[in-house]
């Protein structure tokens, strides 16, 4: 029961990273306005657009394939980039005087634990 519980969560967690990266891809003014910045221009707004899509695609697809293939490595991949987010967003602040994302940060780490608890349910429920 937890190990299906474990996979519903993490293929929604995915399947909201997916719909961001598609938001990207169809929407990039919108896509970028969410998360407070502009969007920029010349070669700035191509890495902006590649690495964003990238970023969202890779944690949808880790977390939508971790879930279907009960994986716990891949669950754990997709939050390893959203913990690192969180703990990079938290530097640029600290050291770059970046404003304190708040809402962003508490939304990554509680996304990155919840990914992790998904991976430990997985992989318990398969030792068992």
């Amino acid at each position: 029961m937890m190990q299906n519980l474990s996979r519903i969560g993490a293929g929604v967690i995915g399947a909201l990273a997916l719909l961001a990266s598609i938001n990207w891809v169809l929407n990039p003014a919108g896509a970028a306005a969410s998360l407070g910045m502009p969007l920029l221009e010349g070669v700035g707004r191509s890495t902006q657009l590649g690495d964003l899509t990238a970023f969202f695609t890779g944690i949808g697809v880790l977390s939508i394939v971790g879930a279907w293939r009960k994986s716990p490595a891949l669950l754990l991949s997709a939050g390893l980039f959203l913990g690192l987010t969180a703990i990079f967003r938290t530097l640029a602040w600290a050291v770059h005087g970046a404003d304190f994302a708040t809402a962003a940060i508490v939304a990554e780490v509680i996304l990155c634990t919840l990914l992790v608890l998904c991976a430990k349910a997985i992989s318990g429920a398969a030792q068992a």
